[in-house]
């Protein structure tokens, strides 16, 4: 009786796993949608994506921070940067007691327009949930919270696999 059961879940779990990677193909045609409308490549829309979003939230990002989220090395980021502020579609502040610290604003049209494109989805993504009770929500939410923790911290063991080469037998993969 155990093993039908274990079947069950390993299949059940196969499904939610491919349901995720469903929706995040889905997130990234939407992303790359919003970067044809916006005229951006799509590195660039994802990362004014990524400061509006941190500044809706209310913690500005770093540069530092954005090179984190979006994968891109110091370099790169500073580039992506200094078009994005040259376009107008996001500002650097110091605003932090600290006047080193750089913060990333997205320039006001840049919300104007995600909420343009945006704003339909999140209604219906909004009433596709409304159904579910708040007690089963708060378990996905620790449910993605934990998948999400899972995956960052293979994610760093990766990078830091790459870069020693004894930690892998000598050859960075």
């Amino acid at each position: 009786m155990e093993e039908p059961m274990r079947d069950g879940v390993a299949a059940q779990r196969e499904r939610l796993m491919e349901g995720l990677r469903i929706y995040g193909g889905h997130y990234a045609e939407l992303s790359r949608r919003f970067a044809a409308w916006l005229g951006l490549h799509s590195t660039d829309a994802t990362a004014v994506l990524e400061i509006a979003a941190a500044e809706e939230r209310g913690t500005l990002l770093s540069p530092a921070r954005l090179s984190e989220r979006i994968s891109l090395s110091t370099g790169a980021t500073t580039a992506l940067l200094n078009r994005l502020e040259a376009a107008g579609h996001i500002t650097r502040t110091r605003e932090h007691s600290d006047r080193r610290v750089v913060s990333l604003r997205s320039g006001a049209h840049i919300q104007e327009r995600a909420d343009e494109f945006f704003g339909p989805l999140a209604r219906r993504l909004d009433t596709a949930m409304s159904p579910y009770p708040p007690d089963l929500l708060a378990q996905f939410e620790s449910f993605m919270a934990d998948l999400n923790s899972t995956v960052d911290t293979y994610l760093a063991e990766r990078i830091t696999a790459t870069r020693s080469p004894d930690a892998l037998g000598g050859r960075p993969q």
